[in-house]
């Protein structure tokens, strides 16, 4: 992977305006936004898939052959500004959201737990005491577990996917979230490589989770963005 740093001072000026912390990428109007709409959705689609006992292509097994229909559609409030999420609706009504009510209206108090669910690194274990967590103590086994499959898939494609072959800038950088670890919550590093792609838009390429930062691990991380196919790289501000 080719590194470049020859860019103008003012584009990257530009470029960088908004940024003089890795919180500011990810805080209001940041990128955390496609995180939270991504990770929602996700689990909205797995809460309705429990309480209708059969996923979206399957056959209805209810006995009273209710399935989804459609989507209604909402913006939740957060520190992030404004988010519109879908939410599946089905036939009879009675479907009822448990992480998002459908009187709800504010989203806050997640983003240390939505950038850690993303993060490589989290055990089955732990995606499921943050979902707990952000679904609160009245939910059953095995709603959280029907969640947790949902999310592991959402996550997992996310982590996954293809890169773009040349960005014009890349940032790594590390911000410490709180994330509960063998019963206890520890401050744990969450590695960030965030992008302008060459559309000038902002882009999370991944996260990863640690103990603690470390020059090691960059090293993998690097190595892991040019495994997903980043070859060319204009500017990189670590």
């Amino acid at each position: 992977m080719t590194t470049h740093k020859s860019l103008p001072t003012d584009l990257i000026d530009s470029l960088l305006a908004d940024y003089k912390k890795p919180e500011d990428l990810i805080g209001e109007n940041g990128l955390l936004k496609q995180l939270t709409k991504a990770l929602v959705e996700r689990a909205l689609q797995a809460e309705i898939t429990e309480h209708l006992g059969h996923d979206k292509h399957e056959t209805v097994t209810n006995p009273t052959g209710n399935a989804r229909n459609g989507k209604s559609h909402k913006t939740l409030k957060g520190e992030f500004g404004e988010l519109p999420i879908e939410i599946p609706r089905d036939r009879e009504g009675s479907f009822e959201p448990r992480m998002i009510s459908k009187h709800q209206t504010c989203w806050a108090g997640f983003d240390d737990k939505i950038l850690s669910l993303y993060a490589r690194g989290m055990t089955v274990r732990e995606i499921q005491q943050h979902l707990t967590e952000m679904y609160g103590a009245e939910v059953s086994p095995t709603l959280i577990s029907t969640v947790t499959d949902g999310v592991m898939d959402e996550v997992k494609q996310w982590q996954s996917r293809p890169l773009d072959s040349v960005y014009p800038v890349i940032y790594l950088d590390c911000i410490h979230a709180k994330v509960r670890d063998a019963g206890s919550v520890r401050a744990k590093a969450i590695y960030l490589a965030i992008s302008i792609n060459m559309e000038g838009h902002k882009e999370i390429l991944g996260l990863w989770i640690a103990q603690t930062e470390g020059a090691k691990f960059w090293l993998s991380v690097v190595t892991e963005l040019k495994n997903r196919g980043v070859q060319d790289i204009l500017y990189r501000l670590h």
